[in-house]
């Protein structure tokens, strides 16, 4: 059922007309709301009134039916009565039609009408509200003047009729003086052409009595024809616009093929899928068989199953290469081996034709010896056919070793093959533990396409091999564990509607299944109680960290509170003993709090930064926030952990430092402190080239260049280089100089990343954020080292370019995280990551010179120093 919006109760309407023929009438007013061509309540009608000279009822009716239940092609149905005691035709009773109109009360943008309405009326005849009324209200343009000479006198009348109704409105201010002169002129100009009106008409009845029959048979066969009556019907006005909109429900759930995995159809059902009528449905001519009314039927399995005809020509095509025996020797000549190279080129995210796909099936036993085929090959395959799907499981089999990333690509939701996922995980077990830890948050959340029962007595084992996997791996391994423990339980923490209780009983299966296998480890029982430490630990600060953010107290007195809670020997965090490992990071152990270093920030939450004692002698600083998700903030440290690991394997050491951070539930969660500066509170602090002076105070140097170190400067250079290019790729947006930082030794970095994947909240958003006071401290735009930054940008930018099909599969498994700016477009996140690639630009010189042309333009744009300018502005007056 459609809605508008049912806060304004119910339908009103209040009517006045022109006089009519007979003074001694004494007219009445019905009206009813039609839709689809039905009537949507009774008729309710106008009070006797007697008349004098003018019909003005002035009166309002209240129609039966909130504007919450009307649908977007309601009209009302208004018909004038008049009495007689003889009857005539179309008479119900004594009461025979005035007259009738029939008045839509959405316009043509879907707004509900409003105000005072001109409607044409149609004499002798009661309105009907079909869709296609014969009694419309509104005429066209070209039908009100048809057969009529131009009127311009009518046209200007009708212009400032349209005035009238916006000086109404509110829409053109009020001038007393002169709306008094305007209101006379326009009044004595209505008359006179009412009375030009009266005379033409006259004129008219007297020219049709004169002529002949056949002329006024052709009129009487054209339709009803307006008359020269007109209604004015005013409806309520509103403050703002009602406007009408749909509520799109999913498609039923009753097929069972629209859980089909992607790997066979490569279908997304996301939006449902376009039925399309067959031959002679809804054609034009269409009139007969049932009424001349045919009703189209959804039908769920449209585009989510086969195409018989495809369907049956595949198993034709495959049924000669079934056996194999033939094809184990068969070889591409030199252009299907051009055609297949081409196929194994495509990113992840390319969908295969079905002549791919047989091409693909065709020579399977020769692309075995290709590593980068098996993601291809797997989704050539029907897994829905029993004979296909065992003799492709037998060939997964016999293919050489693959990468990473296309394991990755295998676990994701586009394959539910069990043997196809198996395969996947046994490439990851020659992973070494710190390859493991950079992809460990997306296997994660690979476990949500396992097939896993949330039954108490079935382990996850049994069901899945992944799960089986990591579980193995984290019980051997104390920071594999304390992660994936954790990753875990942030899963059995989200209740929102968008995970279900299916996932969360899931996940809090694998959660006792892990725990289980760990108690059976040599020291399982220990490390099982570190754990517990772990989380009562995080539930003490969790409890200073809300009663300080729902306080209204000052800073210095929520800094004040926040020092003696911790220094209480109660909360036992002054002395902690055994060393507990820092759940950020578990390589850390503390041993007590420092309670004098706390700071309470100022923001909206209130984070608090706390340092603890580690048992290396030094302190470990912490930023603890409650009332926000970081799981998007965590997922971009991951990736750029990553990227860093991936451009020191091309020897581009580009000084990163991501800092570490951790979710703990949905909305708690822990982050590394890092002493460093905002490039906000550097230019407030120093006004000419202040990154520079910033640094010449840390690290003075009169023979280095530039003033300052040689190492620092270029550690800054390789550093912005890294994060300009790293988020670019991501899409990080609502950058400005809060969140960009410098370290006292030239270590640039990003923070705060609430928007990621092209969104910004600020208009005309540069893709990169390369500010004016970066370049400054290089130099300048012509300087040496600013050439040295793009040379770097350039060869960081061609390195992470040749590793994108393992950044897409990552952001692939991601799709169903519950991660903000990822569930807007579940389905087109990796798209998004794959748009800054411009994997189009075949060659390297090509993708180099468009990104050399995105940091020009964003060099030279002055938009983004006009935001800069306006958020230094709001952060001070909130100051």
């Amino acid at each position: 059922m459609s809605h508008v919006c049912s806060l304004f109760g119910d339908a009103h309407a209040h009517y006045d007309t022109c006089p009519a023929c007979s003074p001694h009438s004494d007219l009445y007013v019905t009206v009813q709301v039609w839709a689809g061509s039905k009537p949507l309540t009774v008729p309710v009608q106008t009070a006797y009134k007697s008349f004098r000279t003018e019909r003005r009822w002035n009166e309002w009716l209240t129609l039966p039916i909130p504007y919450s239940s009307l649908p977007q092609n309601s009209r009302l149905a208004i018909t004038i009565w008049d009495l007689s005691p003889a009857g005539g035709d179309g008479a119900k009773g004594h009461a025979v039609p005035f007259g009738g109109t029939t008045l839509p009360l959405f316009d043509k943008d879907n707004q509900l009408h409003k105000g005072r309405q001109k409607c044409h009326v149609y004499r002798h005849r009661e309105a009907d509200g079909n869709d296609d009324s014969r009694t419309p209200s509104f005429l066209p343009r070209r039908q009100a003047v048809k057969g009529a000479p131009e009127d311009r006198e009518a046209d200007e009348l009708d212009r400032m009729e349209k005035l009238f109704k916006k000086h109404e409105m509110g829409e053109i201010p009020r001038v007393d003086w002169l709306d008094q002169l305007v209101f006379r002129g326009f009044e004595k100009r209505g008359l006179q052409s009412a009375r030009s009106s009266r005379k033409a008409a006259q004129r008219r009845q007297a020219a049709q009595a004169d002529g002949v029959g056949e002329k006024a048979d052709t009129e009487a066969d054209s339709g009803p024809q307006p008359s020269s009556f007109m209604l004015n019907v005013e409806l309520p006005r509103f403050d703002f616009p009602v406007v009408f909109a749909d509520h799109e429900y999913p498609p039923p759930p009753v097929s069972s093929y629209l859980q089909l995995s992607s790997s066979q159809s490569n279908v997304i059902l996301k939006p449902p899928p376009e039925v399309q009528f067959g031959p002679g449905i809804n054609a034009v001519g269409d009139d007969e068989g049932y009424g001349g009314r045919l009703i189209p039927v959804y039908d769920p399995e449209v585009a989510a199953k086969d195409n018989p005809a495809e369907t049956k020509h595949r198993r034709l095509v495959r049924s000669q290469h079934r056996s194999g025996n033939m094809d184990k020797d068969l070889k591409p000549n030199a252009k299907v081996r051009d055609e297949l190279n081409t196929i194994m080129a495509y990113s992840p995210t390319h969908t295969l034709t079905p002549e791919e796909k047989d091409l693909i099936w065709k020579f399977r036993y020769y692309l075995t010896r290709n590593k980068k085929a098996v993601t291809k090959f797997a989704k050539s395959v029907n897994w829905q056919d029993v004979s296909e799907a065992r003799h492709a499981a037998q060939i997964l089999g016999m293919w050489t070793d693959i990468d990473v990333d296309d394991a990755l690509e295998l676990l994701g939701p586009t394959f539910d093959s069990p043997a196809v996922r198996a395969f996947a995980v046994d490439r990851l077990r020659k992973a070494d533990d710190h390859e493991l830890l950079l992809y460990l948050l997306q296997l994660v959340q690979a476990l949500k396409y396992e097939h896993i029962s949330p039954q108490s007595g079935h382990e996850v084992t049994q069901d899945s091999s992944l799960a089986r996997f990591l579980i193995s791996r984290a019980v051997s391994s104390f920071t594999l564990g304390n992660y994936f423990w954790w990753y875990v339980m942030v899963e059995c923490d989200d209740k929102s509607q968008d995970q279900g209780p299916h996932n969360q009983a899931v996940y809090g299966k694998i959660a006792y299944d892990f725990m289980t296998e760990l108690v059976k480890q040599p020291g399982g029982e220990e490390t099982r109680a570190t754990l517990r430490r772990q989380a009562e630990w995080i539930s003490i600060l969790s409890k200073i960290s809300g009663e300080i953010k729902a306080s209204n107290e000052s800073i210095a007195k929520r800094t004040e509170r926040v020092k003696h809670f911790l220094a209480d020997p109660k909360n036992e965090l002054v002395t902690i003993d055994p060393p507990l490992p820092l759940p950020l990071d578990p390589s850390v152990e503390i041993i007590g709090v420092a309670p004098e270093e706390t700071v309470v920030f100022k923001s909206s939450l209130h984070p608090i930064k706390v340092s603890f004692k580690t048992t290396a002698g030094r302190k470990y600083p912490i930023i603890f926030k409650t009332g926000d998700d970081l799981r998007q903030d965590q997922l971009v440290i991951q990736i750029i952990t990553l990227m860093d690991d991936l451009l020191r394997k091309e020897n581009l050491d580009l000084k990163l430092s991501p800092y570490k951070i951790l979710a703990t539930s949905t909305s708690a969660g822990l982050s590394q402190f890092v002493h460093s500066m905002s490039f906000q509170a550097i230019t407030s602090k120093y006004r000419n080239n202040p990154a520079l002076s910033y640094l010449k105070q840390n690290n003075p140097d009169s023979h280095g260049p530039l003033g300052l170190r040689k190492e620092t400067l270029d550690t800054f250079i390789k550093s912005c280089a890294g994060y300009c290019v790293i988020t670019y790729i991501l899409g990080v947006g609502d950058r400005h100089l809060d969140n960009l930082l410098l370290t006292p030794d030239g270590h640039f970095f990003h923070a705060d990343f609430g928007y990621i994947l092209g969104r910004d909240p600020k208009p005309f958003a540069p893709a990169m954020k390369l500010s004016k006071e970066m370049v400054d401290c290089m130099g300048g735009a012509n300087s040496e080292h600013y050439r040295q930054f793009k040379q770097y940008c350039f060869l960081a930018y061609s390195a992470l370019r040749k590793n994108c099909n393992l950044i897409l599969n990552l952001f692939s498994l991601m799709a169903n995280a519950n991660i903000p700016d990822i569930k807007l477009e579940p389905d087109k996140a990796a798209l998004k990551v794959k748009e800054r690639f411009h994997l189009e630009l075949s060659s390297e010189e090509d993708a180099i010179r468009n990104l050399e042309r995105i940091m020009d333009d964003n060099l030279n744009a002055l938009v983004p120093v006009v935001i800069d300018k306006l958020h230094e502005l709001v952060q001070a007056f909130r100051a």
